[in-house]
């Protein structure tokens, strides 16, 4: 006499060859890019106080429509206000574009968003840059650290939110 559970196992083993002899089986596939994505570089993995660093954001649509519109913060990681010695500020930002630099609409710590442009077609990206400046004054041998959240919404009425997102982190030397 045979077991029901030899006789289900059987039958799963059937169907599971027909479903591949005809490919209805589930197939292994290359995950989707992120509608949107925010990457982070800095020039400089260590600076001194009365120092700079540049640190880029860079948006890229991998959409198959423009983004029109991006909210995004940045904000210091937990380690990094853990340090109240680290004194710095943003003191410029500058979007890249084909004609050169121009200056952002702000630098907040909040809606940096509105300053990649206008619409980002897909599969391009914006870049833009902040300067972070490190006090004279600023405490040494600690590392300055930032993430940021972003929002986007596209021209077919979908949006996406992403983050936390890492910056690389700064270290301040002393001299």
């Amino acid at each position: 006499m045979r077991s029901p559970l030899m006789r289900r196992l059987g039958l799963t083993a059937v169907l599971a060859l027909l479903l591949a002899a005809f490919g209805l089986a589930p197939s292994a596939s290359a995950a989707e890019p992120a509608p949107a994505a925010l990457s982070f570089s800095t020039d400089s993995a260590t600076t001194t106080p009365g120092g700079t660093v540049n640190l880029s954001m860079t948006l890229t649509n991998n959409a198959t429509y423009d983004i029109w519109f991006v909210y995004q913060t940045i904000d210091p990681t937990w380690l990094t206000t853990q340090r109240p010695d680290l004194k710095y500020s943003f003191t410029s930002c500058s979007l890249a574009t084909a004609a050169g630099a121009t200056p952002c609409a702000g630098t907040g710590p909040a809606n940096l968003g509105a300053n990649y442009g206008t619409t980002v077609p897909p599969g391009q990206s914006r870049t833009v840059t902040l300067t972070l400046q490190i006090a004279e004054d600023s405490g040494c041998n600690g590392n300055i650290g930032f993430y940021s959240y972003f929002y986007a919404e596209f021209s077919d009425s979908t949006s996406v939110s992403g983050g936390p997102v890492y910056t690389p982190e700064t270290r301040v030397l002393c001299a």
